[in-house]
């Protein structure tokens, strides 16, 4: 009923830049024909046609098919792992400034968890966090920091006290300090270049959507960015099944170290 999926894939891409190719067809094919149906379009041709005159749609769409689902500290366990055993090993490998990326960061819970955490146990000057993400609109919702207070269950007590200003009953800002150690870019991990020299690169819950070819690809990108002994932290629902052929090795559950010299 709605026309060719290859072809809107490819107008997609040209339209975008975003190769839905190398998500997951099933899935993503599923969420957007979902999403057409929901606002009235019988055709392909059609939604594409309004998108490009639409940009309430453009941008709905944009943030529907990149899947924006975060909170601070998400899976509490883990961030557990990272500032008592990974950290500790980034520091000692470290004297300088640590560098961080997260990767399709969303709106923003993550990196500024990371900011958060890192302001714990180092100097301030020392810390350098990159955000990227390939929606842009919800990167601009990121800078501004404006965040609900289910999505900040996770935050401790301490750290919402010194790190968040209470707007209303439901919302919170977060703090320029806090801010100031994020630099928030758009990115497409399938395109673009990646950053280098990194000790640390987060990307949880994103690459599940993907396809087998397009994960090797960005782990692979991933390893080129980290340092020696460097660290990737990918989520609950990933894992990385031989590593040891993408240069890593295991140290946790779900997360990841660079062999040296790999």
């Amino acid at each position: 009923m709605l026309g060719n999926y290859e072809d809107f894939k490819k107008i997609i891409y040209n339209l975008t830049n975003i190769d839905l190719s190398y998500y997951k067809e099933r899935q993503m094919k599923r969420r957007i024909d979902a999403l057409i149906d929901k606002r009235g379009f019988k055709k392909y041709s059609s939604y594409v046609f309004e998108l490009k005159q639409n940009k309430v749609l453009y941008d709905e769409f944009l943030t529907y098919i990149t899947i924006n689902v975060s909170e601070f500290f998400r899976n509490p366990e883990q961030w557990k792992v990272l500032e008592e055993e990974v950290l500790p090993q980034i520091l000692e490998n470290n004297i300088g400034e640590i560098r961080v990326w997260s990767a399709a960061c969303s709106s923003g819970d993550e990196p500024y968890s990371l900011a958060m955490l890192l302001s714990k146990h180092m100097p301030n000057s020392k810390i350098k966090i990159y955000a990227t993400d390939i929606d842009s609109q919800i990167l601009e919702q990121a800078q501004i920091g404006l965040y609900n207070i289910k999505s900040l269950k996770g935050v401790p007590e301490d750290m919402l006290a010194n790190h968040f200003k209470q707007i209303n009953e439901t919302t919170y800002q977060i703090s320029d300090k806090i801010k100031s150690f994020v630099e928030f870019s758009r990115h497409n991990l399938l395109k673009d270049n990646y950053h280098k020299n990194l000790d640390l690169i987060v990307c949880r819950n994103v690459l599940i959507y993907f396809t087998d070819e397009a994960k090797d690809m960005i782990y692979k990108g991933f390893h080129n960015s980290l340092k020696n002994k460097g660290f990737l932290f990918i989520g609950s629902t990933e894992q990385i099944i031989q590593p040891n052929l993408l240069g890593y090795k295991n140290f946790k559950s779900f997360f990841y170290q660079k062999n040296q010299n790999s």
